[in-house]
């Protein structure tokens, strides 16, 4: 790799590779100042030579229906794998690396199963392996963990960090629809996938977090560590009784350490915020992630969470990155393995408020016989809501409370007596409580 020209290849010319080849063709005179010479595409592989490209100057990029093609190429210095995927993206970048090219990627399920894997071959190697867009898009959260903040002790991190989840619960609480009507319009205008699975059910947001949660707190988490819920059963009713008590429900991305033992927990769930916390104002496919450090305090990172060249920016700030590392003669010195063995929170440890619906026969002592539970457990109420049920509900009575804090110990113990107790028909919905006052 030169200082007059770097040859990238491309694995991938779909929506975010057609953004990078667009950014350099736009950028060129700022790129070749940063880096001090020429940055040019010359090598992509793509499904189809034949496919209409549309308006995209493709600046005599060569197309090839082959990989190793572009992984083999002797000319190619840094290969940008955007195929997506696991197995095949993973032997791809190994060879890659291999063949000593910088490599950058936007594979989060890649990368938060084998990014350890890969990041110690490109060691060494002594090549770079960068993937700042494999987290929320065109936000610099994981170059702001690794650089602006590698100074602070991360305590937290908490976030939205799925855009067509957040777009879909949006919709629901602004303009009243059901999760499946909201669903099949994000489908309709490309927010969400044909088979959304991976979005809705919380494993897109966890993976993020495991990446998340491995650069902040200088340990390896892995995606089986996540505690992960998604947002399928969330309902019109909770969504109602949420507003009224304050709140709004959102699909939380959640990193804890505790700053004496070091133990940390991860989860994605749906989870109550206060209406005046900055997340419940985050719209639609919007993302934002709040990072708390013992030293900087509270900061917080908001923009799109995907798109063509949202996401296309991250790649190429990497790409950038890449060439000036060999510029310097340090690629592949970046890596810095994790200071701390794996360890995590008890159930016991992982304390939260906790909001919960139940159907309960409308008959005296029936309250008196749940609170008395709750507080043999010593868990009382922050709000409670008792209403009759106006539809089918005749002889029902529907109960909303949210909790004081309380170990998840004790509220599972609570919420499986619940369930047996005669005098309670359903116990609908029950979410974590974040933000408030314990902030």
């Amino acid at each position: 790799m030169g200082q007059n020209e770097v040859k990238v290849g491309l694995l991938g010319l779909g929506t975010v590779g057609t953004g990078v080849v667009q950014l350099l063709n736009e950028h060129v005179q700022k790129i070749e100042h940063q880096v001090g010479g020429a940055v040019r595409v010359t090598k992509a592989l793509v499904a189809d030579k034949t496919k209409d490209r549309g308006d995209i100057d493709l600046n005599d990029l060569e197309l090839t229906e082959s990989a190793a093609e572009v992984i083999n190429d002797t000319e190619i210095d840094v290969v940008i794998e955007l195929i997506g995927g696991v197995e095949e993206a993973r032997q791809l970048i190994s060879d890659a690396l291999a063949n000593k090219k910088q490599v950058v990627t936007a594979n989060k399920d890649l990368i938060a199963m084998y990014g350890a894997e890969l990041l110690e071959k490109a060691a060494e190697n002594s090549c770079d392996l960068f993937y700042e867009a494999s987290v929320a898009g065109g936000i610099p959260i994981i170059r702001s963990l690794t650089e602006g903040l590698s100074a602070d002790q991360i305590t937290k991190m908490m976030g939205i960090v799925n855009g067509t989840t957040n777009y879909i619960l949006t919709k629901m609480n602004d303009e009243g629809r059901s999760y499946d009507d909201v669903l099949q319009e994000a489908k309709d205008l490309g927010f969400a996938e044909s088979d959304p699975t991976a979005d809705v059910e919380g494993l897109d947001a966890a993976r993020k977090m495991a990446i998340l949660a491995t650069l902040g707190f200088s340990m390896n988490v892995d995606l089986e560590d996540v505690d992960v819920r998604g947002i399928t059963t969330i309902s019109a009713e909770d969504m109602d009784y949420s507003e009224q008590l304050g709140y709004t429900i959102k699909l939380i991305g959640l990193a804890e350490r505790d700053t004496e033992t070091g133990k940390v927990d991860v989860s994605v769930q749906p989870a109550l915020l206060p209406a005046d916390h900055q997340l419940a104002a985050v719209k639609n496919e919007y993302n934002a992630v709040y990072v708390y450090g013992e030293a900087v305090g509270e900061t917080m990172f908001y923009g799109p969470g995907a798109g063509s060249l949202p996401t296309a920016t991250a790649v190429v700030s990497d790409l950038i990155t890449v060439v000036k590392n060999n510029n310097l003669g340090v690629s592949g010195r970046s890596m810095v393995p994790p200071q701390f063995e794996k360890s995590l929170k008890s159930d016991e440890d992982i304390r939260s408020k906790y909001f919960l619906r139940m159907h309960v026969k409308d008959e005296t002592g029936v309250f008196d016989e749940i609170t008395s539970l709750f507080s043999k457990h010593d868990i009382s109420f922050e709000k409670i809501l008792q209403v009759p049920l106006a539809k089918n509900g005749a002889g029902k009575a529907e109960v909303v409370m949210i909790t004081h804090e309380t170990s998840r110990t004790s509220y599972e113990v609570i919420y499986e007596k619940l369930k047996s107790m005669e005098s309670i028909h359903e116990l609908e919905s029950s979410y974590r409580v974040e933000g408030g006052t314990s902030e």
